[in-house]
């Protein structure tokens, strides 16, 4: 799909060896996989810790089955996202991740990712954890899509949200989707 405008640069690019930390460290993943994760805010969103969102986005590309990770993510709100989502899948309404390929396969992933703070906003409330929480979760569906998960039937569903949770608990964010957070 087409590459969609970003608005609101941050200097956020990291791989993991540079990642920064708040002093609560998650375990460094072993392996040496180029990961380029930057994030980008629209002008309308308002206080999101976009370090905090990149550094666990990388730390969790680590973890996904790829010799090489480049992602985009662009943090939207709902007017924005349901116009894209109107735009690339001709469906009303907003909706909480879409992801945009590049061209990902079976050893790399490369893709735009717009995640939606609002929707973050309403779920992380219902499920009793924070919104940047919720929307690490959806960097890392639309990372797994590109990797080759599929959440078309409830069986499909069901593995990539396992994938989702296991990934989190691997960075020390915990359960999100399964579980409660950690």
């Amino acid at each position: 799909m087409a590459h969609y405008p970003l608005t609101r640069k941050m200097d956020t690019s990291a791989t993991v060896s540079d990642a920064v930390g708040d002093g609560d460290e998650p375990p460094e993943p072993t392996g040496s996989t180029p990961i380029e994760i930057t994030i980008t805010l629209d002008e309308s969103v308002g206080d999101v810790d976009a370090l905090w969102l990149r550094d666990r986005a990388t730390r969790a590309a680590a973890y996904l089955a790829a010799t090489s990770v480049a992602i985009d993510v662009r943090v939207v709100t709902d007017a924005t996202m349901a116009a894209l989502h109107a735009q690339h899948a001709g469906v009303d309404g907003t909706t909480d991740v879409l992801t945009f390929d590049r061209g990902s396969d079976a050893t790399s992933i490369d893709a735009d990712i717009a995640v939606c703070v609002d929707e973050a906003a309403r779920v992380a409330e219902e499920r009793g954890h924070g919104v940047l929480e919720e929307l690490l979760l959806y960097v890392i569906h639309g990372a797994l899509h590109c990797a080759g998960f599929d959440d078309g039937s409830e069986e499909a569903s069901a593995a990539m949200h396992a994938e989702e949770d296991r990934i989190l608990l691997e960075i020390g964010v915990g359960e999100l989707y399964g579980g409660g957070a950690a």
